[in-house]
């Protein structure tokens, strides 16, 4: 039985709050290269591979928030989720100076077959927690490397982006984590809207509340700093959806 391309974390949770976290393993499914992409152990624990401690912050987050919480369990080097299926991104054959040799001679039909495999279930389920009520709000996480390569240091710890589609939560949230003394990215280290994109898809096009955090991945590499920023999170995120009257 092929395994599921996701994990869903207490899907039974009734609070309006769906958590995400679109690049959440660095796993390479044993149908995609022998369950290998061709590039080096230390490669696949970079930031090229997946998001450096986001699973765990998302969990946390979840259980502090009483939320479900939807999972990937791919690479995004074997397709990313966080892209449109026409996006020329969606599979990276270079990554931050690093060639993805299984990549190399993608065609049209492997990615179609990945779409099928990985891609569109994962959005599936993503799909069926979120209309799971009227009113759901949701919370995308992900992180960020301290410095890419060839570039200066980022000084953030959190970085909050957003469409200027709907600010209406991003912002006011922007404004309690700097009242609390947290280094916070207003859209940065990335710009907050991609055509395409998860929070595109499910928050944006049906009218969804959403925000989607981005944190440093040095502050969240363990669980003690997964467990520390979950608990630092969840009461800011709280008190702005209560203050939105969304």
């Amino acid at each position: 039985m092929t395994a599921k391309p996701f994990h869903i974390h207490h899907g039974e949770r009734a609070s309006r709050w769906l958590v995400t976290c679109d690049h959440a393993t660095n796993r390479v499914p044993p149908d995609v290269g022998g369950g290998s992409l061709g590039i080096a152990p230390a490669d696949m624990e970079r930031h090229i591979a997946y998001d450096v401690g986001a699973a765990g912050l998302a969990r946390h987050l979840a259980d502090r928030l009483g939320a479900p919480a939807v999972l990937s369990d791919f690479s995004r080097l074997v397709i990313d989720p966080n892209r449109g299926e026409d996006d020329p991104t969606l599979v990276m054959k270079l990554y931050d100076g690093t060639l993805i040799p299984a990549n190399r001679h993608v065609d049209a039909a492997e990615t179609d077959r990945r779409l099928n495999a990985f891609h569109r279930p994962y959005h599936a389920a993503l799909e069926g927690l979120a209309a799971r009520r009227d009113d759901t709000v949701i919370c995308a996480i992900h992180s960020f490397t301290p410095r890419l390569n060839g570039r200066g240091p980022r000084p953030w710890h959190v970085g909050v982006l957003y469409s200027h589609l709907d600010t209406r939560l991003a912002v006011p949230f922007i404004a309690l984590l700097r009242a609390e003394g947290i280094e916070t990215g207003d859209n940065e280290p990335y710009e907050g809207h991609l055509d395409g994109d998860s929070i595109d898809t499910h928050a944006l096009k049906p009218g969804r509340p959403n925000v989607l955090i981005e944190l440093r991945n040095d502050l969240i590499r363990d669980e003690a700093g997964q467990l520390a920023w979950a608990d630092r999170l969840a009461p800011i995120l709280t008190e702005v959806l209560k203050e939105s009257a969304l």
